[in-house]
C-alpha cells in the first residue's frame, strides 16, 4: 500500500515535468527578447501577446476538469441492488431502467448503458474515464502532459485558445528576429551574446510553431465538426448505431457550443461554452430542439414514478423542451410549450397532442 502511494506521488511529480519544460523556454524566450536583444520598437506587442500566452496556458493547466454531477451517480439503493446482483444481463436492465431518468443517449460497442465502475457513475454522453487524472471527465477530449491535465468540456476553449497563442507568439518572435537572424547568417552581426539568442529563438519559434499549426488545425477541424479526439478515433454509439457526426448541428452552432454566443468573449480565456456537459443536442434532434443546450443541472426529474406518459416540467427558465416517455419505453426530448399551469407536450413520434 505504501509502495503504491509512493509510486503515485512520483508520477504526480513527473508528470510536472513537461510543464516545466515550457515555462523554462518561454521565460527564457522573454529573456532574451526584452533584455538581451532590446527590440524596443516591438516591445508592447510581444507583451500582449506573452501576457494572452500565459493566460490561456494558465488557465488550461489549473482548471479542474468537470466532472458528473450526483444525479449520474447511483443511489444507495441502487447501488446495493446493482453490486448484489451477479447476473450480467440483469445488471444491464439495472442501469438502463435508471438511465431513463437521464439524458443519456450514447451506448458501448455491446448496446449497453455506459457505466464507470471506478467512479461508480453512469456515463454522460462523451464523458469517459481518464485514468491519469482518476476520474470521469465530460466531454473529455484527451490528457495532454504538456498541461498536465484532462482537456475536456470545462477548458477545451482555454487550451484552443493556449494553441492559437502559443502560434501567434512565435510567429511575432520569428517575424521580428528576422531580419537580425539575416545578418548573423552573412556575419554583419558583432560578436556577442546577443547572436546566440538571436539563432536559438529562430529555430525554437520556428519548431514550435510547425508543430502547432498542425496541432491547431487538427482541432480547427474537431470543432468544426463537433467531435472530439476520443470521438475521431473511436466513434459515439447511438441507439441506432455508430455515428462519427451524432453531435454535429453545422459550422455555426458547433462553433457556439464551444466559444458561446457572445463573440466579444471569443478570444479571450473566460469560460463560455454552452451547457454543462451533461447533454449535448443531437444532429437527429436538431430540427425539433429549440433551446441549443440544457444550462441547468436541475433539469432531470429525480422522483421513481415513471408512469407511462407523463411529461416532467422544467421550470428552468429559458427552456422549452421537456422529456415525455413514450409507451415504446424510450425517453424523447420534444418541443414544449407553457400554457397557463398545464404543460402541453407533442411526442415526436406522435401526431396527438398530448395532455
Amino acid at each position: 500500500m505504501a509502495l503504491s502511494r509512493g509510486l503515485r506521488c512520483c508520477q504526480r511529480v513527473f508528470s510536472w515535468i513537461p510543464v516545466l519544460i515550457i515555462t523554462a523556454v518561454v521565460l527564457w524566450s522573454y529573456y532574451a527578447y526584452v533584455f538581451e536583444l532590446c527590440l524596443s520598437v516591438y516591445l508592447l506587442v510581444f507583451h500582449v501577446c506573452f501576457g494572452m500566452f500565459s493566460w490561456t496556458y494558465w488557465k488550461s493547466i489549473f482548471t479542474p476538469p468537470a466532472t458528473p454531477c450526483k444525479k449520474f451517480q447511483l443511489s444507495y439503493s441502487d447501488k446495493q441492488r446493482y453490486e448484489m446482483e451477479e447476473r450480467p444481463d440483469a445488471q444491464k436492465q439495472i442501469l438502463v431502467e435508471i438511465a431513463k431518468k437521464l439524458p443519456i443517449f450514447t451506448r458501448t460497442q455491446s448496446g449497453a448503458i455506459r457505466f464507470c465502475d471506478r467512479c461508480q457513475v453512469l456515463k454522460p454522453d462523451r464523458c469517459h474515464h481518464c485514468s491519469v487524472c482518476e476520474t470521469c471527465v465530460l466531454k473529455m477530449d484527451h490528457h495532454c502532459p504538456w498541461v498536465n491535465n484532462c482537456v475536456g468540456f470545462s477548458n477545451y476553449k482555454f487550451f484552443l485558445l493556449f494553441l492559437a497563442y502559443s502560434m501567434l507568439y512565435c510567429v511575432f518572435i520569428t517575424a521580428t528576429v528576422l531580419q537580425y537572424f539575416l545578418k548573423f547568417w552573412v556575419g554583419d552581426l558583432p560578436n556577442g551574446p546577443a547572436k546566440f539568442h538571436i539563432l536559438f529563438l529562430m529555430f525554437v519559434a520556428l519548431m514550435f510553431f510547425v508543430s502547432l499549426m498542425f496541432l491547431f488545425s487538427y482541432h480547427c477541424w474537431l470543432v468544426a465538426k463537433n467531435r472530439s479526439t476520443l470521438e475521431a478515433f473511436s466513434a459515439p454509439v447511438f441507439a441506432s448505431g455508430p455515428d462519427r457526426n451524432g453531435f454535429s448541428l453545422g459550422l455555426h452552432k458547433n462553433l457556439l457550443q464551444v466559444f458561446g454566443e457572445d463573440r466579444k468573449l471569443w478570444f479571450i480565456p473566460v469560460f463560455t461554452s454552452q451547457g454543462n456537459g451533461h447533454y449535448f443536442p443531437l444532429r437527429s434532434q436538431s430540427s425539433e430542439s429549440h433551446n441549443p443546450l440544457l444550462a441547468n443541472e436541475d433539469m432531470w426529474d429525480e422522483s421513481d414514478d415513471g408512469s407511462e406518459g407523463k411529461a416532467e416540467e422544467n421550470n428552468v427558465l429559458g427552456l422549452d423542451s421537456v422529456f415525455y416517455q413514450h409507451p415504446d419505453g424510450l425517453d424523447h426530448r420534444v418541443p414544449c410549450t407553457y400554457r397557463s399551469s398545464r404543460c402541453e407536450v407533442r411526442c415526436a413520434l406522435s401526431p396527438a397532442w398530448l395532455q
